[in-house]
């Protein structure tokens, strides 16, 4: 899961994790493909805005499109599922997230509901000795 906004990054991995879903975070470009590189997910929830990625070589215009880009050209990752979240109305995103190739698209909000059910819908339901 990758997300700038560390509180909002602890509180949805802190929820998949107590469904026993394996979790790896980035709050930033860069670090998302390397973690990504690391840890071949089967699944990623990528927000679509980012700062400047200035801890990594200064000034780095990522967004979730770019980070998307990046992961997929990599090896073993064409068939790794993305969905984007975001903060503003993603009516506004929905042409380009489809065209990308993302397998949804939420807002982000107080009720993740609709974007846990994707995500037991893409990866099944988490084994009780995960």
């Amino acid at each position: 899961m990758v997300d700038a906004n560390t509180a909002f990054l602890t509180a949805l991995s802190a929820t998949l994790r107590a469904e026993n879903y394996e979790v790896v975070t980035a709050t930033d470009g860069s670090t998302a493909v390397s973690a990504a590189r690391g840890n071949m997910p089967d699944l990623i929830v990528l927000n679509l805005h980012y700062p400047p990625d200035v801890g990594h070589g200064g000034g780095v215009s990522w967004d979730g499109f770019l980070i998307m880009d990046w992961i997929k050209r990599m090896a073993d990752f064409s068939r790794t599922r993305v969905i984007f979240i975001t903060d503003e109305d993603p009516a506004q995103y929905v042409d380009r997230a489809r065209k990308a190739g993302a397998s949804g698209l939420f807002q982000k909000g107080p009720d993740m509901s609709q974007l846990l059910s994707v995500v037991r819908r893409f990866l099944g339901e988490p084994s009780a000795a995960a």
